[in-house]
């Protein structure tokens, strides 16, 4: 009879996420309005805090100038999302929107 596996006891915290109120505030007004698929804004969402890599297609990447530290993917053409790993356990996500009302 072979042993059965031994189950790791140690484990990390689970991340936490947070939103900011930039983020909070889109993401009601984008729901509202019906043009973007915000089930595709969760699935990355969910990707990102459980550590996944995202896709080729959500052209994931870091920024500069102002926003160093931050990244961004795109969810679908010009529909963007901001987020911040901050530290290992925390990741934030900052704001949903197209280049020209994120950058502005």
């Amino acid at each position: 009879m072979a042993k059965p596996e031994k189950r790791q006891k140690r484990a990390e915290l689970p991340k936490q996420c947070a939103q900011t109120s930039e983020f909070k505030k889109s993401w009601e007004r984008y729901k509202r309005a019906g043009r973007r698929d915000m089930n595709e804004v969760r699935q990355v969402m969910v990707m990102l805090f459980l550590g996944e890599l995202l896709p080729v297609q959500y052209l994931d990447h870091a920024l500069s100038g102002d926003w160093i530290g931050f990244r961004e993917c795109h969810i679908g053409g010009d529909f963007l999302m901001i987020y911040e790993h901050s530290r290992a356990d925390l990741i934030t996500f900052v704001d949903i929107g197209s280049h020209s009302e994120l950058f502005k």
